[in-house]
């Protein structure tokens, strides 16, 4: 369908997205696919800085501040990486502009218009090719968050998490470049049904 895509992997915490963009990591090499991977916040040199700074536990930000701080990231990246790649290379991203929209909008109440204007600002016209949403419930994502070390973005409640899944739920609706893994599921059954898509995707 699309020769080089942006694909993007959304979620909250402990949703499993990161495990499974590792995985299409691997099998885009395995196929000698080129491609680049990137995470937000964080992807490229002076986007981990902004990630740092973010992700600290002693960082006490206002809501508006974090937003920049998240764009000042994804500009970053766009300036320094995604352009040079565009349509040369399959991006693969471990959260983009929805997560944006899910976090500082349906969880902090943000403005969505002020999100709105800086990812036009910010990306102009490039757009997410298609989108894998992970989902998890509220038992699950304690369990895995407790197994690791957290950071800021893993000490809210679970009302917080709940409005941002709830708010990447609303966003994926009736939208066909969105597909919803639940991650309560089989592991080995959602990397399988990730897999056929990405190859529709790119039409291997």
């Amino acid at each position: 369908m699309y020769k080089y895509p942006i694909i993007v992997f959304e979620g909250i915490e402990g949703s499993g997205k990161s495990f499974h963009i590792k995985k299409i990591e691997k099998y885009l090499k395995k196929k000698k696919i080129k491609f680049i991977k990137l995470r937000e916040p964080g992807g490229s040199i002076n986007s981990e800085k902004i990630r740092r700074i973010i992700l600290n536990n002693n960082s006490n930000f206002h809501k508006l501040t974090d937003l920049f701080l998240y764009m000042a990231s994804r500009n970053e990246n766009v300036q320094n990486i995604i352009k040079k790649n565009y349509k040369k290379r399959v991006i693969l991203i471990d959260r983009f502009k929805d997560s944006t929209l899910a976090y500082q909008h349906f969880g902090m109440n943000i403005n969505k218009k002020i999100i709105n204007n800086l990812n036009k600002i910010v990306l102009k016209s490039i757009e997410p090719n298609f989108t894998f949403l992970n989902i998890v419930s509220m038992k699950n994502l304690k369990l895995r968050i407790n197994k690791r070390k957290k950071n800021r973005y893993d000490r809210f409640n679970h009302n917080f998490y709940n409005k941002v899944q709830k708010g990447y739920i609303k966003l994926s609706k009736n939208k066909k470049k969105y597909m919803i893994i639940d991650s309560n599921e089989n592991i080995l059954k959602n990397k399988i049904k990730i897999l056929k898509k990405i190859n529709s995707l790119l039409s291997i």
